[in-house]
């Protein structure tokens, strides 16, 4: 059975209604991401941050996954399926994909200021007076910018273990995870799903300009 490797970026969710930031003007949900996304953004002002991923934790009760999610997921009959993704929410899982590993963290989760290994399942709000057991306060399982990535290990020996490696819906504009294909073996087929896929990719990716949901209809087909 072949392994294909989804590397999914914000254009995946985007048809199920959640905002990206990268297509339109840097701002997310109305807030610059250096305020709502970053380790100095959350020491400057740690309510607007709690308040922030608070609203983005309860979008997620009124999204559902999309056509998208829903293939992907239909997938794993026949091949092999590793999902790596920069999207925090849940909606690989949902759908159904068994094997997703988030590179940026989960709106779903909370962890530790200090202990980044102490890390709870979370559905209700998050405040500062949410504490771990030694009386730190929690913050949101998100990965900030300026901060490194711990999945990164995992995910490059999951990329080199590829037959196929499939890019959807990523500007490949955030490191390192932008890079993470070029781990892949030199004969490992690369086929990339955007609409607007971003200038100076390798010759040898194959591209699809098509949506999340229609691009992965027309790469089922490819591969049959």
């Amino acid at each position: 059975m072949k392994h294909i490797v989804v590397l999914s970026g914000a254009g995946m969710s985007a048809e199920s209604g959640i905002s990206t930031f990268r297509d339109a003007d840097g701002l997310w949900e109305g807030h610059d991401v250096m305020e709502v996304a970053t380790p100095e953004g959350f020491r400057k002002n740690p309510s607007l941050v709690y308040d922030f991923y608070n609203q983005r934790r309860k979008q997620l009760f009124d999204v559902k996954p999309n056509k998208g999610h829903q293939l992907l997921a239909e997938l794993e009959k026949n091949y092999q399926i590793s999902i790596i993704t920069q999207n925090v929410d849940d909606l690989h899982e949902r759908a159904g994909s068994t094997k997703v590993l988030h590179l940026h963290g989960e709106l779903r989760k909370a962890r530790s200021t200090v202990d980044s290994q102490y890390i709870l399942n979370w559905e209700k709000d998050l405040t500062e007076k949410n504490k771990d057991p030694n009386g730190y306060p929690l913050r949101p399982h998100i990965v900030w910018f300026g901060e490194a990535v711990p999945a990164l290990s995992e995910a490059i020996e999951v990329i080199e273990t590829a037959d196929i490696i499939v890019i959807i819906g990523t500007s490949l504009q955030v490191y390192p995870a932008a890079s993470l294909y070029e781990y892949a073996s030199e004969n490992t087929d690369v086929f990339y799903i955007d609409p607007n896929p971003a200038d100076g990719i390798n010759a040898s990716i194959q591209l699809i300009k098509k949506g999340a949901s229609e691009g992965i209809k027309e790469l089922i087909q490819l591969l049959k």
